[in-house]
C-alpha cells in the first residue's frame, strides 16, 4: 500500500510512540492514500510543507478496517469519543456516548493498523451534533461522505512501523494546499447546513431514537 503522511517537514523515519494520543485513533502515524490531501494537511497552518511517500507491505500486519462490514458509522464514533478530548454538554448527551461506548466497543489495541474515516475540527463537531441529538443520523452519514476527507490509515505497532519504507518527499506549495484545505473545509460546513435545511422530521433517526431502540438499525445502512 502506499500511503502518504502530510507534515511540515520531510519524514525519513517515522517513530513508534510520538504524536498526539488525543488524536482520532489515538497515538499513532497518520496517513492517507492520497497525495494531494496528504498535501493540504502539510500546509494547514499556512506553512509549505511536504507529502512525505511510504510503501507499507501490509502482510502479516492485523488490520482493523472500520470502512468495511461488519463496522459502521457508530464504531467510528465510539472510536473518536475515547481518543479525543470530549466532553458532552448535557446529561443526555452523556447517556448517549456511554451506550455508544458499550454498545459499539472495539478491541482495537491489538490491531497493527486501523483504516477509518478522518475527522478534522469539523467533523468533529458533526460527531458531537449528533451525540446531542442535534442532528439524525442521516446527516452525519452523508457529511463524513461527501466532504472528501477520505480514509486514513493509522500505523499502530512496532510491526507496522518496521515493515513501513520511506520513499520521498514531495514538497506542498502553502498558497496552492492552504486555499484548497480551506476550501475543502468550508463546503463540509456548507453541506451541513444544508442537509440540516432539508431534513424531514417523519424520516429522522436520532440517536436517542437507537437508544430506546436499538432494533432500528437492522432497516438502516450505514
Amino acid at each position: 500500500m502506499i500511503l502518504y503522511h502530510g507534515s511540515p517537514c520531510k519524514i525519513e523515519k517515522p517513530a513508534l510512540g510520538v504524536g498526539n494520543p488525543h488524536n482520532d485513533y489515538g497515538q499513532g502515524f497518520y496517513c492517507t492514500e492520497s497525495r494531494e490531501l496528504a498535501k493540504e494537511w502539510a500546509c494547514q497552518k499556512n506553512t509549505d510543507g511536504f507529502a512525505n511517500e511510504y510503501d507499507l507491505d501490509l502482510q502479516g500486519l492485523k488490520i482493523l478496517n472500520l470502512s468495511k462490514s461488519p463496522f459502521n458509522l457508530l464504531h467510528w464514533i465510539s472510536i473518536l469519543m475515547q481518543n479525543r478530548v470530549f466532553a458532552p454538554k448535557s446529561p443526555l448527551g452523556r447517556q448517549n456516548l456511554d451506550f455508544l461506548k458499550e454498545t459499539f466497543k472495539l478491541n482495537s489495541t491489538e490491531a497493527d493498523v486501523i483504516i477509518g474515516y478522518r475527522a478534522n475540527d469539523s467533523y468533529f463537531s458533526f460527531a458531537s451534533d449528533f451525540l446531542e441529538n442535534i442532528i439524525p443520523l442521516q446527516n452525519l452519514a452523508s457529511s463524513m461522505k461527501l466532504g472528501s476527507l477520505g480514509l486514513q490509515v493509522v500505523l499502530k505497532s512496532a510491526l507496522a512501523f518496521k515493515q513501513l519504507r520511506y520513499i520521498q518527499s514531495e514538497q506542498a506549495q502553502s498558497h496552492d494546499y492552504f486555499q484548497k484545505y480551506k476550501q475543502r473545509d468550508t463546503e463540509a460546513r456548507k453541506k451541513y447546513l444544508d442537509g440540516l435545511r432539508n431534513v424531514k422530521p417523519a424520516e429522522a433517526i436520532y440517536l436517542l431514537d437507537i437508544v430506546r431502540h436499538p432494533e432500528i438499525l437492522n432497516d438502516i445502512s450505514l
